[in-house]
């Protein structure tokens, strides 16, 4: 569908819109197209659009496994190169989880600033941060200034894990978005594989902490300049140009020179009727519209944030981080070598979630999103309750918790793991992504921490054979929830999403 903007103003297009929430009247709807005309892309030109964006996924997925390694070259009394290094339990605490603090106050300012500087400069702030976080990290001669990196570099972590996806989503190619969202999991994980192994590398090396974390400091540069070299997400500039920020006729054109850099040669020819295709559809929905902050709670920015916001949180509440926080001692019973070396524990779990994600990126778009979900989840389901029967009834049969710890990695790795990121990148409708994102995100950390320091006073009380038969049961739940909330996705450009799922 072609919209000459001489003979139909984008002022003409937005009476077509039904109410103020944006919802949309059922005679209207066949604007947005049954049977769109196939993408014209090339695969190659979509390489890098994904490639640099993904870098902060990778750059987070490396802080997880350094840190893991750099907590114990700090509190070494002969390789840490420090004369603080004699740490309590607390003051390691504050390393490992500065960043998540950093993240959450990072999502907060994504909240203010994403519509208003766009994804691509986010992006670009987020690769400073990364920078300067690692570099003060590496060479902080006291333990505050360590703190001060690690929190700084969290900021760009919740910069990056809110833009990231974002950036992706708006400027991949429909047929590929879901592998190429889902591919920045990978990354993420990458991220965690390459940091247990450098720290593994390291950690015997005097002052190997510093190593650890100055290695990502060229990983922030080329993300810094991939960023600065990119254009700005085509959606983000039409977004402006139909909320009328900007002159039309600029950011009209500015769009069609991103679409064209961004799906290569193939795509010249068409740029500027897809650029009006859009333009027309996003008006049709109601994208003309600002959302204050008492409608993001309202009608469709209100389900969206529920899909979106219920995915992150039960990403989160299910229990990843306990299993893995069991998983050496798990290995260690079983008799595996590898057990007494917590750090080829962590490598070898971060090989299979690695082999598992890279199977979701493959199948995600030839199966869809719901069933991969209502899939992996089952198998969590299942995992759970084997590993809480494991610590109730089987404690002899060590086989019991490996089994069911490598079934749960592997089923959330098919899961939510890519799919929760995903999700939240296409749900939300263009004039709440930036901010309805920031919050999804903000939500998917502040449950990390949650359920990161109340695992051990539960396990207290209740006892661990309990506490992951009652992950168990949140699985259930989240099963619910995915059955009769979450929409499939596969195959939907993002304005099609908007209108046809919320």
């Amino acid at each position: 569908m072609a919209l000459d903007p001489e003979q139909q103003p984008i002022s003409s297009v937005s009476r077509e819109v039904g109410k103020s929430d944006g919802e949309i009247s059922a005679e209207r709807e066949p604007l947005i197209k049954e049977n769109h005309t196939p993408e014209n892309y090339s695969v190659v030109a979509a390489i890098l659009p994904f490639f640099f964006p993904a870098l902060g996924g990778l750059l987070y997925g490396y802080e997880i496994g350094a840190t893991s390694c750099a907590t114990i070259s700090l509190q070494s009394p002969s390789l840490s190169g420090i004369s603080w290094y004699n740490l309590s339990s607390v003051d390691v605490g504050l390393v490992t989880s500065g960043s998540l603090y950093g993240a959450l106050f990072g999502s907060i300012v994504a909240f203010t600033i994403a519509d208003v500087i766009g994804r691509r400069k986010e992006l670009i702030l987020a690769a400073l941060l990364y920078l300067v976080g690692a570099l003060v990290t590496a060479i902080a001669p006291t333990y505050s200034l360590l703190i001060i990196g690690r929190v700084t570099y969290g900021v760009s972590v919740g910069l990056a894990m809110h833009a990231a996806p974002m950036y992706i989503a708006e400027t991949a190619p429909s047929p590929i978005r879901g592998q190429l969202v889902s591919l920045k999991e990978f990354f993420i994980v990458l991220g965690m594989v390459g940091g247990y192994g450098i720290g593994s590398l390291t950690v015997n090396i005097h002052s190997g902490w510093r190593y650890m974390y100055a290695t990502s400091v060229p990983l922030a540069v080329i993300m810094g300049i991939g960023m600065w070299w990119l254009p700005a997400s085509p959606r983000w500039l039409l977004l402006r140009v139909i909320q009328g920020k900007g002159n039309v006729e600029n950011q009209r054109e500015s769009a069609i020179k991103s679409l064209c850099r961004l799906r290569g040669p193939a795509f010249v020819d068409s740029a500027a009727e897809q650029v009006n295709e859009i333009l027309a559809e996003l008006t049709f929905v109601g994208e003309d519209k600002e959302v204050t902050f008492g409608e993001l709670f309202q009608g469709k920015c209100l389900k969206a944030l529920i899909i979106g916001g219920g995915l992150v949180l039960f990403q989160q509440i299910t229990g990843q981080p306990s299993v893995l926080y069991y998983a050496p001692s798990i290995l260690q019973t079983a008799g595996f070598s590898a057990a007494g070396d917590a750090t080829r524990v962590s490598i070898l779990l971060g090989l299979l979630k690695l082999i598992m994600t890279g199977v979701a990126v493959v199948v995600i778009d030839r199966l869809g999103r719901r069933p991969l979900l209502l899939g992996g989840v089952s198998g969590m389901v299942v995992s759970l309750f084997l590993l809480g029967s494991y610590y109730l009834f089987f404690s002899a049969s060590p086989v019991v918790a490996v089994v069911a710890l490598l079934l749960y990695v592997g089923c959330y790795q098919l899961s939510f793991g890519p799919i929760g990121w995903l999700m939240i990148s296409e749900i939300f409708p263009l004039k709440l992504r930036g901010r309805g994102l920031s919050l999804a995100v903000l939500v998917n950390f502040g449950a990390n921490a949650l359920v990161t320091f109340a695992f051990s006073p539960l396990k207290e009380l209740l006892g661990a054979g309990i506490l992951f038969c009652g992950f168990g049961v949140i699985c259930v739940l989240s099963l619910v929830f995915i059955f009769f909330i979450v929409p499939e996705t596969k195959g939907l450009t993002l304005e099609e999403i908007e209108a046809k799922c919320l």
